[in-house]
């Protein structure tokens, strides 16, 4: 029987306004969907208008001006849309979602959903849920012992992954799954006998369990930073559709 890394996936990842999930807004996202190993991707991919200003130090990660995206961008309430549907199908069609640092883009779509939709990321997976593989959780809980960062870039560098591109939405989402494919392989013994769904639930207390320990060394440090323990999606805020 396949093991899970070696069957279909699919990944999703945005590019934003800035690193607030509350406030910042989806510039350009890109859904990746791979059969097997090797096959050729499928890959959808989203250019938004926010229409709100885009900082000089987030197009400068990504390059998309504020004029490119008022030029070329889709208004953002069929783009969320969109975007909602796609998951939903890959969910129902049993793939499981790789979404690196998944807090911070599943609860940035479910905030645009609510902003432009009047609707959230979970009404769209009432029926079906969404699987979501995280690399970041699965590298951290599997290797953590291992010093130093564990951004994406770090981690395509030490599984072996091909990123160019990066801080392209449809490039990031491909290096995110072939990370996860090498995660699969490197601690078979420890994963192939979970299912995506088995893995889900753990992560969530695997990330819960990360989050503690980096309050912890906030709090050595002096640092008055707050991590949100919640995984793959953060809670509802009262003022989250702001």
């Amino acid at each position: 029987m396949t093991c899970w890394y070696e069957g279909p996936l699919a990944a999703f990842d945005t590019e934003t306004t800035g690193v607030d999930v509350e406030t910042d807004r989806i510039v350009s996202a890109a859904l990746v969907v791979q059969d097997a190993p090797g096959t050729r991707p499928r890959v959808s991919r989203w250019l938004v208008n926010p229409g709100v200003p885009v900082p000089a130090e987030a197009t400068a990660v990504h390059g998309l001006t504020e004029d490119h995206l008022a030029r070329n961008g889709r208004w953002p309430a069929p783009v969320m849309q969109e975007i909602a549907m796609g998951l939903a199908e890959q969910a129902g069609r049993g793939r499981p979602l790789v979404v690196m640092n998944a807090p911070f883009d599943l609860t940035l779509l479910d905030r645009e959903l609510r902003r432009h939709r009047a609707s959230s990321l979970a009404r769209w997976f009432e029926s079906t849920p969404l699987l979501v593989l995280d690399p970041r959780v699965l590298d951290k809980h599997l290797d953590r012992y291992r010093k130093g960062r564990r951004t994406l870039s770090d981690l395509c560098e030490q599984y072996g992954v091909a990123l160019d591109g990066a801080h392209d939405a449809a490039a990031d989402a491909q290096a995110a799954l072939e990370v996860v494919r090498a995660v699969g392989r490197r601690f078979a013994s420890r994963l192939e006998r979970l299912s995506p769904a088995e893995l889900h639930t753990l992560q969530a207390v695997w990330h819960a369990a990360q989050a503690r320990g980096l309050q912890a060394w906030f709090a050595r440090s002096g640092a008055e930073e707050a991590v949100d323990p919640a995984w793959p999606l953060r809670p509802d805020l009262p003022a989250a559709a702001a």
